[in-house]
């Protein structure tokens, strides 16, 4: 073999090698945190590029193992959006299921593919940015290091394998190597930056590292949510009917 075909098959090696490290590290995070259950309080403060600062809360329950679990929030405050529910089911192949349901008219909805890219009800967090995907779903590439909060991180780069089941053309993810966790997820359009979610206060609950602050900037709008979990528990009894569409509405009975 030619020293022209070597150094072109090392390169081939190398490149499947550091797609191989990426999918790893992306799924080892996963392993890390994993948990039975989840449960917490939110308080997301919405800075708008006008106007005074909003402030929503909602509850949060999730069961089962990433890309296959099923999650319910529930706003609890203000009161024009108390009671309102999403219902989320996750899939290993495929997008996730979600129902929504507004007290206001007493009715649940399918919220549709088409419709999972805009923003959800006045937060800075999209549909889509609600739901877990599966690592088999995307490419992984990694880009290198780079730190976030003076933290040591891979800088891996996703891709959809499938175009059209999500919003975002490409992502940027940034893990941490001393705990796995990620610190930074910047999310791309056709090229510019959509949406970048950053995650921080990161803290030992129950054994797993936790970021206690996410922060979502909608970069067309140049606003921000900053959610802050409060009494987060782990691995906590929960019930498959309780996420269901039944469970959707019993639970603003």
């Amino acid at each position: 073999m030619s020293k022209f075909l070597l150094a072109g098959f090392w390169l081939l090696v190398n490149a499947a090698a550091s797609a191989q490290d990426a999918r790893q590290i992306v799924s080892d995070s996963q392993v890390r945190s994993r948990v039975k259950s989840e449960r917490y309080e939110g308080t997301l403060e919405m800075f708008g590029s006008t106007g005074k600062p909003g402030i929503k809360r909602w509850t949060y329950e999730r069961m089962g193992s990433f890309g296959e679990s099923k999650a319910i929030l529930r706003f609890t405050d203000p009161p024009e959006l108390k009671g309102l529910a999403l219902l989320i089911l996750n899939h290993s192949d495929r997008a996730s299921d979600q129902w929504m349901w507004t007290p206001a008219i007493d009715r649940e909805r399918r919220i549709a593919l088409q419709d999972r890219s805009t923003r959800f009800f006045g937060t800075d967090f999209s549909f889509e940015d609600l739901e877990e995907r599966d690592i088999h779903l995307f490419d992984y590439k990694m880009l290198g290091e780079e730190p976030i909060d003076g933290a040591a991180c891979w800088k891996i780069e996703s891709k959809p394998k499938e175009s059209k089941s999500s919003q975002y053309s490409s992502a940027l993810l940034w893990i941490r190597k001393d705990n796995y966790v990620t610190a930074q997820v910047e999310s791309y359009s056709a090229g510019k930056l959509a949406r970048r979610i950053h995650y921080s206060d990161i803290e030992k609950v129950d054994n797993i590292w936790t970021p206690r602050t996410v922060e979502a900037l909608d970069a067309a709008r140049n606003s921000r949510t900053v959610l802050k979990l409060e009494k987060l528990q782990y691995n906590v009894p929960m019930k498959d009917e309780d996420f269901t569409v039944e469970a959707l509405r019993r639970g603003n009975s």
